[in-house]
């Protein structure tokens, strides 16, 4: 194959590649580059295309290890190695280590707000929190979906009003 013919075919195949490019960028700029990059290996390695295969299988080859090996420095770059001695950190006051007596406080209190809640929203808003849906509530307590809804909603509300640490926020 000349190079005449060559650069025919292989602008030829540039249309049916630019889908392809644009669905490993999504982005459109990203994709133009990316057919660039490939066009100029292709045509810079011509030689080492074998005549009687298949170009445009060797062109997505081509196009997909560009965009990988352009990925792979991106990650590289924005990766960021700290060589420096964090020795400071140790007697630090702004590291902080949670106990969790915060999370068990807040479960207590959410355990005491469901239990104060009548059992006409408990009931409804427990089974749905356990992964029941509002079809399966309904016809379990036999009342109306719309009526699960609500008291479920309901039931959201007044804990939401009940608890602590909803208080402080609007």
């Amino acid at each position: 194959m000349t190079t005449l013919e060559f650069s025919y075919s292989l602008n030829k195949l540039s249309g049916s590649l630019k889908p392809f490019a644009l669905k490993l960028t999504r982005d459109m700029d990203d994709a133009n580059d990316l057919l660039q990059d490939t066009m100029v290996k292709a045509y810079t390695n011509k030689d080492k295309f074998s005549e009687g295969t298949n170009l445009k299988a060797w062109l997505y080859t081509i196009m997909k290890n560009t965009f990988i090996t352009n990925y792979q420095k991106m990650v590289r770059r924005a990766t960021f190695v700290d060589t420096t001695d964090n020795l400071h950190y140790l007697n630090s006051s702004s590291t902080e280590i949670q106990n969790g007596v915060y999370g068990n406080l807040a479960m207590e209190d959410i355990h005491e707000s469901i239990g104060k809640l009548d059992d006409v929203y408990k009931v409804p808003f427990l089974m749905h929190f356990k992964g029941f849906k509002y079809y399966e509530i309904a016809d379990d307590l036999q009342i109306p979906i719309g009526t699960v809804k609500n008291r479920i909603h309901i039931a959201r509300k007044i804990l939401k009003e009940d608890l602590i640490v909803y208080k402080h926020k609007n």
